[in-house]
């Protein structure tokens, strides 16, 4: 892809990245013309904001960034690449706290646009070198993946449904080499995964489950589960047409986790990885779920359905069911799941449920260090007993109003055997505004943090 990061630094013009402090040192040093420019210009080196400096002679001498702020260092860079004029730049030195391949990352994000349904977008002809000390294997996967999520959650869902979503799945397993099938339609029930199959039943568009294996079987076992619900109506419990406006991106589980897999298989790192992607439409039809049923799951579990709306949690637990039967080193699922979660903790910030406190610290520090922010929330038990049912095992959902994101989290616990190492991530996906490297609109978020637990892991 390139990304816009080349090789070679001969004649690149330099860019430096200064916080208010630095400004006043480099005032001390620069040129007269140089310090004047800047000053007629009022650059203060606010985060965000850059300056271009003249040569003595005309042309561009250099650039200059404001960096610091609450922003983190590596996205220092990541607003320049279709601002700056036609050319090649370096950076002239790391900023304090930032990571040479960070940075680099951080500018390959910002060059991501979605066009596919639009005239082609020029690339940014702005290019930078290669930090010194960069990664650039990982820049290069990293980026690879998140555009693949973007993508993948920005198609509209007549062209990302079920079937769309299993295509993307299988190309990707197969340019990495991984074995895959697919189960679809009625198969669901067959094979026994009969929550899948009752949540998509309604659509004229199939469900189907994606199982992708790939790496040595005596490697640790790393399994990664995610809520594919191409679009969601809310079944027979029907959205407002303001909630169903974005349910195309719900999907996304399924996306981040497909992007995160294939950015561990780029990698070969040291684990048997297996993806599973339960890819369906909730829709409104004669046979579609209604509330009051009751579904055996595919661990016996039966289950009341108090909302139709509450369908995410009804193909994961299938998918989790059977992740938890090869009793994995590491246990993922990645879902848009709750607005209580949203409510609770906003866009930006995924929400974590973990049920070991070893594992949740790591993450959490792995999402700190790649600025791909986690926030632990509580398995609370005491609330398990708000998904009670008088005559099945569970409901789907809680009778009360309350902790909408904790009832979600211990629905799926229970599908998941005690003693494996699990993680259940509550995203939005979608950001609400934009930001440098991060464009208003899809968003891969955790697959940074947890790539980087696992390559550091197990790689």
């Amino acid at each position: 892809m390139g990304f816009s990061l080349i090789d070679g630094g001969d004649g690149a013009v330099p860019i430096v990245a200064l916080t208010k402090d630095g400004l006043a040192q480099w005032r001390e040093q620069a040129p007269a013309w140089q310090r004047d420019w800047a000053a007629a210009i009022g650059f203060a080196a606010e985060p965000g904001k850059f300056a271009l400096l003249p040569g003595k002679e005309g042309g561009l001498a250099g650039v200059l960034v404001g960096s610091g702020g609450d922003e983190a260092a590596m996205w220092v860079l990541a607003g320049l690449s279709e601002s700056l004029p036609a050319g090649n730049y370096r950076l002239s030195a790391v900023p304090e706290g930032g990571d040479a391949g960070q940075i680099a990352l951080g500018w390959a994000l910002g060059t991501y646009a979605f066009t596919r349904y639009q005239e082609k977008k020029k690339p940014g002809a702005a290019r930078l070198v290669w930090p010194d000390g960069a990664d650039r294997g990982l820049v290069e996967r990293l980026a690879a993946a998140v555009f693949l999520a973007r993508d993948l959650i920005s198609t509209p869902a007549s062209d990302m449904g079920p079937e769309e979503l299993a295509a993307a799945a299988a190309r990707v397993a197969e340019a990495a080499g991984a074995r895959y099938r697919v189960v679809v339609g009625d198969e669901l029930l067959r094979e026994n995964y009969p929550t899948i199959h009752l949540v998509g039943r309604a659509s004229d568009r199939p469900p189907r489950l994606v199982d992708i294996a790939w790496g040595d079987e005596r490697a640790p076992k790393v399994t990664l589960v995610g809520k594919g619900v191409c679009f969601d109506s809310g079944g027979l419990d029907l959205k407002p047409a303001s909630g169903m406006l974005n349910m195309k991106k719900d999907m996304a589980g399924a996306a981040i986790v497909l992007a995160l897999g294939q950015a561990i298989m780029a990698a070969r790192l040291n684990v048997r990885l297996r993806v599973l992607l339960p890819c369906v439409e909730n829709s409104v039809a004669g046979n579609a779920m209604r509330p009051r049923d009751i579904v055996r799951t595919r661990k016996g579990i039966s289950v009341e359905i108090g909302n139709t709306d509450a369908e995410g949690r009804l193909i994961l637990c299938d998918g989790l069911a059977e992740a938890a039967s090869e009793t994995p080193a590491l246990l993922v699922d990645i879902a848009t799941l709750t607005g209580a979660a949203r409510v609770a903790l906003g866009p930006e910030l995924p929400a974590l449920f973990c049920n070991d406190d070893a594992l949740a610290a790591v993450l959490v520090a792995a999402g700190a260090a790649a600025d791909d922010p986690l926030w632990r929330m509580p398995l609370w038990r005491p609330y398990r007993r708000n998904l009670d049912s008088k005559i099945a095992d569970i409901n789907n959902v809680s009778e009360g109003p309350h902790g909408g994101a904790i009832t979600a989290a211990l629905y799926l616990q229970e599908f998941v055997a005690p003693g494996i190492p699990w993680a259940h991530l509550d995203v939005m996906a979608w950001n609400t505004r934009a930001r440098p490297g991060r464009p208003e609109g899809a968003e891969a978020q955790t697959l940074r943090a947890l790539y980087g637990h696992i390559a550091g892991r197990f790689g």
